[in-house]
């Protein structure tokens, strides 16, 4: 049996048409009425990143393409899971860039907001930010495709967790006024973290932007401030 077949077999469940309606909903972030090794219609959950764990010093980048090109969302995430340990496991940094380019090279399957935020910024934030090559992520936030704008804003979040915000100021301010609610999410949710992590830095973007802000984008961006702040905001009292 082949690898890819292998990997396929330990995540077979998430293909049989009565289960697969269900698995998107409950199981690919943890966050549902069931979770990975719960028991779910008498079968058990599969457990993505122990999958990947165990597989990815396995299998070859050619192998990962076939997984990660699945119409099934689940081999996609535990394909983009691999990537990151092979990334973040190995010191070569002729390898990290072999890791790097494949993820750039097969974009088109990172294309929900599952996929990307579960790993854009474990691979090319970290290596943008080691590597001071962030016109890696600038570019990708002027593309014309949705999806890029949003892998460059949340791949920032590893510059968050640096202390370094204000490559993700600029991607959220230059994305105010997009038509799509997904990225006015993303934009609150990074905005949010950096104010996790300094939260003056956040009041001063706000008190600059916040009017301008579509609601969905407020809304993330202060759900962890004081509440009497909050409605501040949310009534355009600041």
């Amino acid at each position: 049996m082949s690898i890819v077949k292998e990997i396929q077999e330990a995540l077979a469940v998430l293909s049989i048409p009565e289960k697969a309606e269900f698995f998107p909903r409950f199981f690919k972030t943890g966050k549902g009425e069931y979770g990975e090794g719960d028991l779910f219609l008498g079968v058990k959950v599969p457990d993505q990143r122990s999958v990947a764990k165990e597989y990815y010093s396995k299998i070859n980048l050619k192998e990962l393409s076939t997984l990660l090109s699945s119409t099934y969302h689940e081999h996609r995430l535990t394909a983009l899971f691999m990537l990151i340990s092979k990334f973040e496991k190995t010191k070569d940094k002729a390898v990290k860039e072999e890791v790097v380019a494949f993820y750039l090279d097969h974009l088109p399957y990172v294309n929900n907001w599952d996929l990307v935020d579960s790993t854009c910024y474990k691979i090319l934030g970290r290596y943008a930010f080691e590597n001071q090559k962030e016109n890696l992520l600038v570019e990708l936030s002027e593309s014309d495709e949705m999806w890029h704008k949003r892998i460059a804003v949340v791949g920032t979040m590893h510059y968050i967790k640096k202390g370094s915000f204000d490559l993700t100021k600029e991607f959220v301010t230059r994305n105010l006024k997009h038509p799509h609610d997904l990225m006015h999410k993303a934009n609150g949710w990074l905005l949010r973290e950096m104010g996790n992590r300094n939260e003056g830095e956040l009041i001063s973007y706000l008190n600059q932007y916040y009017k301008e802000m579509p609601r969905t984008c407020l809304r993330y961006a202060i759900e962890k401030l004081d509440e009497d702040l909050r409605q501040d905001y949310l009534k355009g009292r600041v």
